[in-house]
């Protein structure tokens, strides 16, 4: 359950629920622990849970953890991807949230984790493209490349994925778009 800002100030105080602090000692763990692998899963799994949370959306926004989670896309460690990509896509519905993650050119990043082996990270990736879908950027989520990952997804024993592919396609692609496209699919490995 969610609550406002101002009821969780009058339930716990001014000073009760340390969430920015808390937040900042996650970032600041994060960015000082590059050689302790576990830690740095765990703290980013914990900053992905917390931009479940609409409450910690400005903190998130002040601490920079888009850019975190942008920057760890690049990662060759699969959970980390796995968090990032989880926590961009809890953040992705905020307005505010959406513009700063396409103001940072991550479109290609997050197209880029279709190809993923990890299931989950490409569940992620495909609700956070739908949720970045604006006037401008539909053109590059709607991509004849992605459309074609989408048609194969579609093909996956997979229902989650070939469901979700199933709704981008008919949600946010054209017609002509899926027509073009199916002439050419690629021939994308299946995450299990």
């Amino acid at each position: 359950m969610y609550y406002s800002k101002d009821y969780l100030e009058k339930k716990t105080g001014p000073h009760g629920i340390g969430r920015p602090n808390y937040l900042k000692s996650l970032v600041d763990e994060f960015r000082s622990c590059h050689d302790q692998k576990d830690s740095r899963r765990q703290v980013l799994a914990n900053l992905a849970n917390f931009a479940y949370d609409p409450i910690n959306y400005d903190y998130m926004r002040r601490l920079n953890v888009i850019q975190i989670f942008i920057d760890t896309l690049d990662a060759e460690d699969e959970k980390l991807i796995e968090f990032a990509m989880a926590g961009l896509c809890n953040l992705s519905l905020d307005k505010d949230n959406k513009l700063l993650i396409l103001n940072k050119d991550a479109i290609q990043k997050i197209t880029t984790c279709l190809s993923n082996s990890n299931v989950e990270t490409v569940l992620n990736a495909i609700s956070t493209l739908m949720f970045l879908v604006t006037a401008e950027s539909k053109a590059a989520i709607t991509s004849p490349a992605v459309v074609q990952v989408m048609m194969k997804f579609q093909q996956s024993s997979n229902k989650r994925l070939s469901n979700l592919a199933t709704v981008f396609l008919e949600d946010y692609c054209t017609d002509v778009a899926k027509s073009v496209c199916e002439k050419d699919v690629l021939s994308v490995d299946l995450p299990t």
